[in-house]
């Protein structure tokens, strides 16, 4: 399976991360493309790549939906499979694109082909709809996880999501007012800008600690 990878960032990086996007959208949106900007300033790669049903769209193909997240994970695996040797890895994504990752996430730790997992506002359920949870796996997870999310994301606000009891390995940055991209709103005292630099810093912390 051919895999288009799209590198932002330092050549002699101190780690690289492996993006993917979220349901509706591609691997070039304004959020995936100020997260790469970001991380880059901060010394980390960011590799996006897309989904065959979302690269499809792009070639013309109509705007098919997107597929479950678990037949998803073969792809992954496959973009995973595309990444060149270099600096320690993370895999993760932007909303399903970071649920995806996570379902691979013990697999390849195991394995030692990655070192962590970073998910930016990962869709704990759907929105308005608090008990359909995709959390069964996160209870349990071994691989060192960072996960960024919005105080008040409809995907699981801050509220809900330190109610769930996950497991140690994962950790969470909390994006001040922030809705699932993170944004606040306006009067709320905080800027998107703050909001995505406070995300970089956190991801490219967590990506440099695991690099070692």
């Amino acid at each position: 399976m051919a895999v288009d990878l799209l590198t932002t960032g330092p050549a002699d990086a101190a780690a690289r991360f492996l993006c993917a996007h979220g349901a509706g959208a591609g691997m070039e949106t304004a959020f995936l493309k100020a997260v790469a900007g970001l991380l880059a300033e901060r010394g980390i790669a960011t590799l996006r790549f897309e989904f065959s049903y979302m690269a499809a769209r792009r070639h013309g193909g109509g705007r098919k939906p997107p597929p479950r997240a678990e037949r998803l994970v073969a792809e992954y695996r496959a973009a995973v499979d595309a990444v060149p040797p270099g600096a320690p890895l993370l895999i993760g994504g932007k909303s399903m694109g970071g649920r995806v990752a996570s379902l691979l996430a013990d697999e390849l730790y195991s394995a030692s082909r990655i070192a962590g997992l970073a998910c930016l506002g990962y869709p704990f359920h759907p929105p308005n709809k608090p008990d359909q949870l995709r959390t069964a796996h996160l209870l349990g997870l071994a691989c060192p996880t960072l996960i960024v999310q919005g105080d008040r994301d409809p995907f699981g606000n801050r509220a809900e999501v330190e109610g769930y009891g996950l497991s140690r390995a994962i950790r969470i940055h909390w994006a001040d007012d922030g809705d699932h991209d993170l944004g606040p709103r306006g009067g709320s005292g905080f800027t998107r800008k703050g909001n995505l630099a406070a995300a970089a810093d956190a991801v490219a912390t967590f990506a440099k600690s695991l690099a070692g």
